[in-house]
């Protein structure tokens, strides 16, 4: 009987060990993932820093800068939704520095009802941070042409229909009454580990129980 029950049994407890083995790597990465927003959240936070001459995607994510200039009237909206406020737009508007570089602002959001309201002013003191968002793949659909409408910021796109250069900037503060900022935070970047950790350590009790199961059968079919 006992030969009998040597297989199933290492089978079953080398499988359990592999998932929690599993779950414990998956705990490993929330630590790094954890200290990986850490850093971003200090860095979004930083003191404002003068824009780069040529700003890298992954180097300066996320950097704070500061831009003195005015803003030109040209501008885009993505429709986007608050909660408790309902439907709206962020408005991605020129931005023309002092060193008359034509770059992307993110402005913030403004309510439906409110699109048509001045926005103002022209001359303006921007802080914010540098973004590079991934929100386009191949479900987002095209710019309404009968709203103009977007419905993602394509920062490579909306730079070619604006004539500016292919840089966003975030507001973190407000760039004028009736403009809610929408600024760059941690939220959108998933840190999931710890449920996948509980379902590895959820699938090596149950490999755990069945293996029981199994020596149970095999005992009773022995006796």
């Amino acid at each position: 009987m006992f030969r009998r029950m040597i297989l199933p049994l290492l089978f079953g407890l080398i499988g359990a060990a592999f998932l929690a083995g599993l779950g414990l790597w998956q705990l490993e990465r929330q630590a790094w993932k954890e200290a990986i927003l850490a850093d971003i959240s200090a860095r979004i936070v930083a003191d404002p820093v003068p824009l780069p001459a040529a700003p890298d995607p992954e180097a300066d994510r996320y950097l704070p800068v500061a831009l003195s200039g005015r803003f030109t009237g040209e501008a885009l909206e993505v429709l986007v939704s608050r909660k408790e406020i309902g439907a709206g737009v962020r408005v991605i508007e020129v931005f023309e520095t002092a060193s008359r570089r034509r770059i992307l602002v993110d402005r913030g959001f403004v309510a439906d009802d409110a699109r048509l309201s001045p926005r103002g002013p022209d001359a303006s003191e921007v802080v914010g941070n540098l973004h590079w968002p991934d929100e386009v793949d191949s479900y987002t659909p095209p710019p309404d042409p009968k709203t103009g409408l977007w419905f993602a910021r394509d920062v490579a796109q909306m730079a070619t229909r604006l004539g500016a250069e292919p840089l966003l900037v975030v507001a973190r503060a407000p760039t004028a009454p009736g403009i809610e900022p929408m600024p760059v935070d941690t939220q959108g970047i998933p840190n999931n580990h710890l449920g996948y950790a509980v379902q590895w350590f959820g699938l090596a009790i149950v490999w755990l129980g069945m293996t029981a199961y199994l020596l149970w059968r095999i005992r009773r079919r022995t006796v």
